[in-house]
């Protein structure tokens, strides 16, 4: 996608993609598809690492939540998500992450694109963790405990399933009701025909015997749920919850135990597990494991770990792959977000009074002489 050719032909029109939009999508390429595809973009984008303009996500804590902005730019297209996390939502009806996001042209500043990303998220991290497993996790590996079964287990689920070959899921959940819920929606999938579920009544009886551990919970507290003595030889942890400061998914012992793989080294030393942990303890950011400048996994009994906080360039990555594919198969709508002027130095014109509207088209219409 090159957004600069588009620009010319949308002028100040942005494409609109809704929730209802983006589930389309998804059901017209397929969920397996869809992930695939998206974990190529986000894959392709950790490649050229080094043509964003990167920083941090900027962050407002609050007793019952954090709201988050994240922006991040190459040299043609700039984007951010807006983003909540509010555990407590869900008792009053709402989700706990909700999201929208933007994508413009860098030469003109046009937003080209306004989607939700709720869905979305949920669809990049599952994708993003599917990436760090195959680079990370051991070739054979087949067998998952997933810890944690709110609203993203079933794409991180079918992720594994899919992209990683998973075929066992082990799954917990302080809320059996949430267990129940992951196995009813899978159950009735057909992507997850041959996936094999399991509930179990505790943690350690989901870790015991898993290849791959991932842990996505909600709650925003400094926790250990995995602890070191849970660790089996070869074991990959893939942390998808902890994800700002105070919130943490895994004990100090089980990062000191591993080998530690992060997105963004500066966001994740604030923001991850990693947050217990002093300045110096040694990390190494994916893309240079992707892009072959450093060694992933150094032998089968080794443990690893990708502390994942979730970085602004995976919400790039699904932005395009939205935009791209919106574009291809006819969906979402186009809404004059940025103002329409005949005079693009006269914004005064969208609030001039009717009486002088006249009086200005008037002072503008060309002078014709009688003859």
């Amino acid at each position: 996608m090159n957004p600069a050719n588009t620009v010319s032909a949308s002028r100040t029109n942005t494409l609109f993609l809704s929730p209802q939009d983006v589930a389309a999508l998804i059901g017209r390429l397929g969920l397996p598809a869809a992930l695939q595809g998206m974990a190529a973009y986000i894959r392709q984008d950790f490649l050229r690492w080094k043509s964003f303009d990167k920083a941090p996500r900027v962050a407002s804590h609050s007793a019952n939540g954090v709201i988050e902005l994240m922006p991040i730019a190459d040299a043609s297209t700039y984007t951010f998500k807006y983003v909540n996390g509010h555990p407590k939502n869900t008792a009053l009806g709402l989700s706990t992450v909700m999201a929208f996001g933007v994508l413009a042209d860098v030469a003109t500043g046009v937003p080209l694109l306004l989607s939700e990303l709720t869905l979305t998220t949920a669809l990049r991290t599952a994708a993003t963790s599917a990436v760090a497993a195959r680079a990370l996790a051991r070739p054979n590996s087949r067998v998952m405990a997933l810890i944690g079964n709110g609203a993203q287990s079933e794409f991180q689920a079918l992720a594994f399933h899919h992209l990683v070959d998973i075929e066992e899921i082990r799954l917990f959940d302080i809320d059996p009701q949430a267990t129940a819920k992951l196995m009813r929606n899978l159950q009735a999938n057909p992507d997850a025909a041959g996936l094999r579920l399991t509930a179990c009544s505790s943690v350690r009886e989901a870790v015991q015997g898993a290849d791959i551990v991932t842990t996505i919970t909600a709650d925003k507290t400094n926790a250990a749920i995995i602890t070191a003595d849970m660790l089996e030889p070869g074991m990959h942890i893939n942390g998808v919850g902890g994800d700002c400061p105070g919130k943490t998914e895994i004990h100090a012992d089980v990062l000191r135990a591993a080998k530690v793989f992060v997105e963004f080294e500066p966001q994740t030393r604030m923001e991850g597990d990693l947050q217990h942990l002093p300045a110096d303890f040694c990390v190494t950011e994916l893309w240079q494991v992707l892009a072959r400048k450093s060694s992933g996994r150094d032998n089968a009994d080794q443990v690893t770990m990708f502390d994942s906080v979730g970085f602004a360039m995976e919400d790039f990555s699904a932005l395009r792959y939205l935009y791209d594919h919106a574009l291809q198969l006819g969906l979402g709508a186009p809404i004059a977000l940025m103002a329409q002027l005949s005079d693009p130095k006269d914004l005064y014109q969208l609030i001039r009074p009717a009486s002088a509207k006249l009086a200005h088209s008037n002072a503008r219409a060309p002078i014709t002489e009688s003859v």
